[in-house]
């Protein structure tokens, strides 16, 4: 048996508690907050949780054998460190750290301590982006151009980080999963309407090798939650809409062919004539999903990391990396929008 203890549990924690309830092999010991409110909340639904407003009695509880951590991204690197050299496994909600030398400095310690550090990146885990990725490994869109992805809602609005570090990791850390490669340059224009200094609206462009360009727009000013992504190839186009309960994905067999009329290929074309643009508009196929939570699974494979000691997929280097595009993306957005080179 796990024995888990989950310290934050505002927004995230509970779902947490949830998840790692229902699973068999797991048994979430302790729940620390600093609310009373909260505490008290998660004790009327698991009456057998300890609650505590002081988390180091979670982390030097010798029973415990790894703590998952759901508080604000400025507390995450104490925190893991905290556990980590108490001897504890570590789950780190995103983003890991809130900047890349905390985030090495946590992945040399769960090294040198010999335990599991992973990070919550959810959508890694989520069957509609493992069939995303299998389709572009496939090859089925044929060679990708754009990835327009927009994550954007009304709040909820914070404190201490802003839209960038709310919003954008989920999307980031989709992109590198499904590319398999960190963008080359990233360029970011943001405003901050509400709270002095603190982006709550942002655009984003990430430039990956081989011409691939995504855009990306994360807000906390938008009347409709809306979550979508599309990808566009030479041969196929997708569609990726996580608020669909029951069509995530679509797959259209539309695109648009360049036909040269067996004119030389770098022949300049003087006239309209000398050149044809060919519009397909096949039909949109939908795959077949599981309807498995993905918070489930991600906790799941978290459990069996610990018991089988394997490499997590979402592990410390992954959430360095995303810390280190956001990074790129804050260095951009205090400079008016440059480009900025990973």
């Amino acid at each position: 048996m796990l024995n888990i203890g989950v310290i934050g549990c505002g927004y995230w924690g509970p779902n947490l508690v949830r998840n790692f309830s229902q699973i068999k092999e797991c048994n979430v010991l302790w729940c620390s907050d600093l609310s009373d409110d909260r505490l008290q909340q998660i004790k009327e639904i698991y009456p057998r949780v300890k609650t505590t407003k002081n988390y180091m009695e979670v982390i030097e509880d010798k029973n415990v054998d790894a703590v998952a951590i759901a508080t604000p991204v400025s507390t995450h690197f104490e925190l893991a460190k905290t556990a980590l050299q108490n001897n504890k496994h570590v789950l780190v909600e995103k983003p890991l750290a809130d900047n890349s030398e905390h985030a090495k400095e946590l992945i040399e310690i769960a090294e040198k301590n010999k335990k599991i550090m992973m990070v919550d990146h959810t959508f890694e885990y989520a069957s509609a982006i493992n069939k995303i990725k299998g389709v572009l490994e496939a090859g089925e869109l044929g060679k990708l151009f754009t990835i327009d992805m927009i994550r954007v809602n009304l709040g909820l609005f914070q404190k201490d980080i802003n839209v960038v570090w709310d919003l954008a990791p989920h999307d980031i850390s989709i992109l590198l999963f499904l590319l398999g490669r960190m963008p080359t340059s990233v360029k970011a224009d943001g405003m901050a309407y509400i709270l002095e200094n603190i982006e709550d609206d942002a655009h984003i462009t990430l430039k990956f090798p081989d011409k691939i360009t995504t855009h990306m727009h994360v807000s906390w000013l938008d009347p409709l939650k809306i979550r979508k992504t599309t990808i566009v190839g030479n041969k196929k186009m997708l569609v990726y809409d996580d608020t669909e309960q029951t069509e995530k994905i679509k797959i259209f067999d539309k695109g648009v062919t360049l036909e040269k009329n067996n004119l030389p290929k770098d022949e300049y074309y003087a006239t309209w004539e000398e050149f044809r643009l060919v519009y397909r508009r096949g039909e949109a196929k939908v795959p077949v999903l599981d309807n498995k939570e993905p918070l489930n699974v991600m906790c799941r494979h978290f459990a069996e990391c610990i018991k089988n000691n394997k490499k997590p997929l979402s592990d410390g280097l992954s959430g360095l990396r995303v810390v280190q595009v956001i990074e790129a993306i804050q260095e951009s957005l205090r400079s008016k929008g440059k480009d900025v080179f990973l």
